[in-house]
């Protein structure tokens, strides 16, 4: 096939057509115009595992390790391997284009999304990013760097304003986009939803005229989030190349017609967008090949594997008090071991964007089920309530035709007679996910439409029912003709009820066992409000209904637990957050692990009968440990993607040793970390303002400026079952820009291990207004017992530099500097003096 002129295209599209492109075709795909020869491509979801076009149910996936946990690993290598198998993935869902790598900071531990991304550290984050990019490019499926940029929080975030000078901007919060553009050249740059600095980012001249495209010279395709664009002639002309989804809100051809004529916006711009969309689709080989192929669902060996032990590598052994762990199948023969809290749950990723449907998911307790074996007995108990949300109706209800589950009505608006009925609904929800999945055949896509739930519930036990009630648009729920409660008016936040809900009330009903009650729900489509933009809910619904009996809702788990406890050899403990309490949409409700402190109490008290104690949390942030003096052993899992129970049965038992590192400073009190006070911000005439006023002074960043004992484990920080010794080191300056750190590591210990070798550099006697030091290097390296090796670790003087706003340049200030290796940012084993001459660099 000869090559494709893509500037010829362009000259034989109308004005009108150059329009169309410019905007998604629907959900994930872009707008094609075969007759002029212009392809479609789909883009898919997400960071840990490429989900195809739906977002509940179809083709399953294969579920990776989240980010964090990757860049726990503190490799490269192997976060290029899993950009490759994501890669391979998305075109196995019929995508070329795949929106991933998240890669904004950990500014908070309560960042909602802080899992989907890195690290608190740019320069960690960026390298890793890189890599993940040039995975992923690898099999010819794009990339898309995202939120650009400071998406660090969910409260608010379609509309929260961020002040943020330019020097935290440069330093933290574009410095791993920077880094993979320059590195790794993605293909796409997602937008975010927030404003910085008083402008919406998919509108922002200077970040995406100044930054992007002038100061770093990228040239590919520039995309909003799902949702995210805010205007027609200010995106357009800032440089925002594709509205999505589709169909076009901001970007209707009339609209944009309207802009030129009103010379708002000129051909020109409308061409240089349009050119752009056809380069991406000429970079993705569209041209050559415009088939979209099925989704399918392919179940690799290679990639259980991969994931396997990425996820065992990115686990960090936090504490392992008299060397309890490993608890090898040898120490373990014979013994009792109680598996509690989430043992039977396989926290294999958070919510939102980066939840897929897994290939499958292994628990813990199948994981040490299958690697302890017959020899050791396992018991279990849950010990500790923790939804987040009240449970669904399912069982013991059956329909107006008297077959299990609920009825669906839909109704024209005013009429009692439905247009549409469908028997055996599941349970007591209409997923919006379901609306955006069937598109324009959505019941309601193509008017407004009002609808029902009906169903017969018999009760099981006699008590309270508790229940909770929320719907995108005005909603009901009604008992026996009784209405028990009435949502009057839109969702408080779309968002927040799509990925995760909000807050609604607890309503009490009295229900006998035996007795049948007719349930019912009803939910609209959102009401229009003057000055609100419903976005991609326009024209969507949804609506949920919990319920649970009060005699199982209060019911004593804990003593049960603890009573399991009491009669084992080991008792382990598995914590965390599941998609529910840790999601895109919404923030952490609280530093402690939930709910209502069930969770810690669970683990105080199994410690207080049981010495041999483990915690092994799954979180993609850091939580309060108000029990870690009572434990003997713990370990950070992170969310480790679908073999979740085996990766840590791998690493409980030993068969892998832990080599992770904490990618996020973890502190003994949320009012000691640097944006206490600062997060999620303050309303300001009824807009959520949010100052980053501890401006670069993020993670240990800030924590280098106070007593050590305001953590409980810094950055960087990882224990292993070997230890590792650190000598001869070496600082020589290769060229003006480059110094080259050599130090001699050695595995002192008796198994084999892995270990990340950091370094950190600082001015010996830096300013006030400058980090004490900043991580400039790192590699991972891996020893048998008993062997050394000399590692080699480049230094690149612009990476502790430091952003002058005056001079408009990268700085790094003559004088002594430190350069130390550490086995964390709080414990640097080595230091070498070396005298820096000044240095600037351009942006």
């Amino acid at each position: 096939m000869a090559p494709v002129d893509v500037n010829e295209i362009l000259s034989k599209l109308t004005l009108e057509e150059k329009i169309s492109i410019l905007a998604g075709a629907n959900f994930w795909e872009t707008v094609g115009i075969p007759e002029k020869g212009v392809p479609v491509l789909k883009t898919s979801d997400g960071p840990n595992g490429a989900r195809g076009g739906t977002m509940e149910g179809g083709a399953t996936s294969a579920c990776f390790p989240a980010a964090c946990s990757v860049a726990s690993t503190f490799d490269v290598d192997l976060a290029q391997r899993i950009g490759t198998a994501l890669g391979k993935e998305t075109l196995t869902k019929g995508a070329r284009c795949l929106l991933a790598p998240t890669m904004c900071i950990h500014r908070h531990p309560l960042g909602g999304r802080n899992f989907e991304s890195f690290s608190e550290d740019p320069f960690l984050s960026g390298k890793l990013a890189a890599r993940n990019v040039i995975g992923v490019q690898s099999t010819g499926v794009s990339a898309t760097i995202k939120h650009y940029a400071a998406n660090e929080q969910e409260t608010q975030r379609l509309t929260v304003d961020e002040e943020i000078s330019e020097r935290a901007l440069r330093e933290i919060y574009l410095k791993p986009f920077e880094i993979s553009i320059k590195e790794a050249n993605p293909g796409a740059v997602m937008t975010a939803y927030n404003m910085v600095n008083g402008i919406h980012a998919d509108s922002h001249p200077f970040l995406l005229q100044k930054v992007l495209r002038g100061d770093w010279g990228w040239d590919g395709l520039v995309m909003s989030d799902w949702g995210g664009v805010n205007s027609t002639a200010e995106a357009l002309n800032a440089g925002l190349d594709l509205e999505m989804p589709g169909p076009a809100r901001w970007r209707k051809i009339p609209d944009v017609l309207a802009a030129v004529s009103a010379g708002k916006v000129t051909e020109q711009t409308i061409n240089e967008r349009a050119l752009r969309m056809l380069r991406f689709l000429e970079r993705e080989k569209c041209f050559e090949d415009p088939t979209i192929p099925a989704e399918q669902s392919i179940d690799k060996p290679e990639d259980r594997a991969l994931i396997r032990e990425a996820g065992a590598r990115g686990i960090v052994l936090l504490k392992n008090e008299g060397g309890i762990l490993p608890l090898t199948r040898e120490k373990a023969r014979g013994k009792k071991v109680a598996l509690l809290g989430y043992a039977k749950q396989a926290l294999i990723h958070g919510g939102g964007s980066a939840s897929v449907s897994s290939h499958y998911r292994v628990t813990p307790w199948d994981g040490l089920r299958a690697a302890l074996g017959d020899d050791v007995e396992l018991t279990y108990a849950k010990g500790a309530h923790t939804f987040r949300r009240l449970p669904l109706l399912s069982e013991n209800v059956v329909g107006l035709d008297g077959t299990p589950g609920f009825t669906y009505n839909v109704y024209s608006p005013g009429h009692s007679t439905p247009i549409e009925t469908k028997q055996g609904h599941p349970n007591s929800e209409l997923s919006v996910f379901e609306t955006f999945d069937l598109g324009s055949a959505a019941p309601g896509a193509g008017g407004e439409r009002e609808f029902e739930l009906i169903g017969h519930f018999t009760s099981p036990v006699t008590s309270t029912y508790y229940f909770n009630l929320s719907g995108l648009g005005p909603s009901k729920f009604a008992v026996d003709d009784k209405v028990i409660y009435e949502q009057p008016a839109n969702c408080s936040d779309f968002m927040g009820y799509m990925l995760g809900g909000v807050p609604v009330p607890r309503l009490e009903v009295p229900m006998e066992a035996g007795k049948r009650y007719k349930v019912q729900v009803f939910t609209n489509m959102p009401r229009p409000v003057a000055g609100v933009d419903l976005g991609i809910f326009d024209g969507r619904f949804s609506v949920r209904l919990g319920g649970m009996a009060a005699v199982e809702y209060h019911r004593d788990i804990l003593a049960e637990a603890v009573e399991v406890a009491k009669g084992a050899d080991y008792a382990i403990v598995f914590t965390g957050h599941d998609p529910d309490w840790e999601t895109e949409g919404q923030d952490q409700s609280g530093f402690h692990l939930p709910r209502e402190g069930s969770q810690d109490n669970l683990v105080a008290a199994v410690a207080a009968e049981n010495p041999n104690t483990v915690v092994v949390n799954s979180t993609g942030v850091a939580v309060a440990m108000p029990w870690l003096g009572q434990v003997k052993g713990l370990l950070q899992t992170w969310f480790p993607g679908q073999e979740a129970g085996n990766s840590i049965a791998d690493v409980l038992t030993g068969a892998r040793t832990p080599e992770g590192h904490l990618t996020c400073t973890f502190p003994k009190r949320l009012e000691d970390t640097p944006a206490y006070g600062n997060f999620p911000g303050e309303y300001v005439d009824g807009q959520l303002k949010v100052k980053y006023a501890e401006g670069v002074f993020v993670g240990y960043r800030h924590f280098d400026r106070l007593p050590a004992d305001k953590v409980n484990f810094p950055f960087g920080f990882g224990l292993s079952y070997t230890t590792f010794d650190y000598a001869d080191l070496d600082v020589k300056e290769v060229s003006a820009d480059e110094y080259a750190v050599s130090v001699r590591v050695s595995n002192t210990g008796g198994v084999k291990g892995a270990v990340a070798v950091q370094v950190y550099v600082g001015h010996a006697n830096p300013a006030p207004e400058n980090p004490v030091k900043v991580l400039a290097g790192f590699k991972k390296v891996a020893l048998e017992a008993g062997e050394s090796q000399t590692v080699l670790i480049p230094v690149g003087a612009r990476d502790f530099a430091f952003w002058s706003e005056g001079g408009q340049r990268w700085v790094v200030a003559g004088g002594e500097y430190k350069f130390s290796v550490g086995k964390s940012a709080g414990d640097l084993v080595l230091s070498a003096a070396v005298q820096v001459g000044e240095k600037t660099y351009a942006p």
